[in-house]
């Protein structure tokens, strides 16, 4: 029989060392990725990127919805703390005024030495004129009853106005602190979304941001503007709805910013609020409340100047033009711009007038 014997076991040194030592580093830098959290970081098609950073966006959108809200209560709750605040200043002043009154009056009677109405009626030189003075200083003491009751009743309305203040100002902190959580996530996801589409060439990003698709239509005059609705389809139905139209037509190609309702920059409800504002409606802030601001409508019913809806969520809105095109404000690589309606999961549409 053969003997079996150990392998000698070689050693590892020079040539084949160095190899090893390589083969392990660029082990471990593959293993680590850029962020050192030891797990390779995937890599995406840039078809995979623009979904992912289409997902973000709909999330910030979504996120930024919450903080327009957050911030239209916060700036609500700001105007009644200050009017709150006023009228208790108002108070204290009128109160500061009776006050004065009444000392004016203590002081007169310490002046006058304050005694008794027997003593004074004894000592009198003329009790004729003593009575008169008598029935005359028992009125103003009826006054002044009066005044010290008008005080403390101006008190305890100054103090139901502070409590009320305590309130709202605990209340405007609170949205305040919303406010930054919703300011966070969506900063946040913004960022991700950046940093994504740098992994794409501006070809890639262009589905993303649109660029080279119909660039004639993202900015025009108000010229312009005016004789592309002349053209577009179907008129609006009424003067108001029109005025929104073309104020969207004129506002082509500003850009996205997040909580921006113009005149230069816009999210997508800030565009819906900023063309109704300019027709002379007043809409509220945010796609969960414009939906509610009007008379819903089918997709079968559209007309130019509605606002239509996207996403389960509520999320997204545009401002419907005709010909099944709607202007909206998309996203912070894409300006506001002409799309159709059917770009995104419908949810529903609004008819404002």
């Amino acid at each position: 029989m053969a003997a079996h014997r150990k392998p000698r076991q070689r050693s590892l040194g020079g040539p084949t060392a160095r190899t090893a030592a390589t083969l392990a580093l660029a082990g471990a830098a593959t293993a680590t990725g850029f962020d050192g959290t030891g797990h390779a970081e995937t890599q995406l098609t840039p078809a995979q990127v623009r979904a992912e950073v289409d997902e973000l966006y709909q999330e910030a959108e979504t996120a930024t919805e919450k903080y327009d809200g957050a911030k239209d209560e916060a700036d609500t709750a700001q105007q009644r703390l200050n009017a709150l605040r006023d009228e208790t200043a108002r108070k204290q002043e009128k109160l500061n005024s009776t006050r004065e009154a009444l000392g004016s009056f203590a002081a007169a009677q310490y002046r006058d030495g304050g005694f008794a109405p027997a003593w004074q009626l004894a000592l009198s030189g003329d009790p004729d004129q003593y009575l008169d003075n008598a029935a005359l200083a028992e009125r103003a003491g009826d006054r002044q009853a009066s005044t010290v009751s008008r005080v403390r009743e101006q008190l305890r309305e100054i103090e139901r106005l502070r409590g009320a203040a305590r309130v709202e100002l605990t209340s405007l902190r609170a949205r305040q602190a919303q406010l930054r959580r919703q300011k966070e996530a969506v900063t946040g996801k913004l960022a991700k979304a950046r940093r994504l589409l740098a992994r794409l060439t501006p070809q890639q990003r262009g589905p993303v941001t649109g660029d080279g698709v119909a660039p004639e239509r993202t900015s025009r005059s108000a010229s312009d503007a005016r004789e592309t609705l002349r053209q577009a389809g179907p008129a609006a139905p009424n003067a108001r709805a029109a005025a929104a139209v073309s104020y969207a037509y004129a506002k082509l190609g500003s850009p996205y910013v997040w909580g921006a309702s113009g005149p230069n920059a816009f999210d997508c409800s800030g565009l819906a609020q900023a063309a109704y504002r300019a027709a002379g409606i007043t809409l509220p802030r945010t796609t969960y409340t414009q939906i509610n601001a009007g008379r819903r409508v089918s997709r079968s019913e559209l007309q130019p100047g509605d606002l239509v809806f996207f996403y389960s969520g509520i999320s997204h809105v545009g401002i419907y033009v005709g010909n099944g095109q709607m202007i909206h404000a998309p996203n912070p690589s894409a300006p506001v711009r002409l799309a159709p309606v059917d770009l995104m999961p419908f949810a529903g549409a609004t008819r404002v007038v």
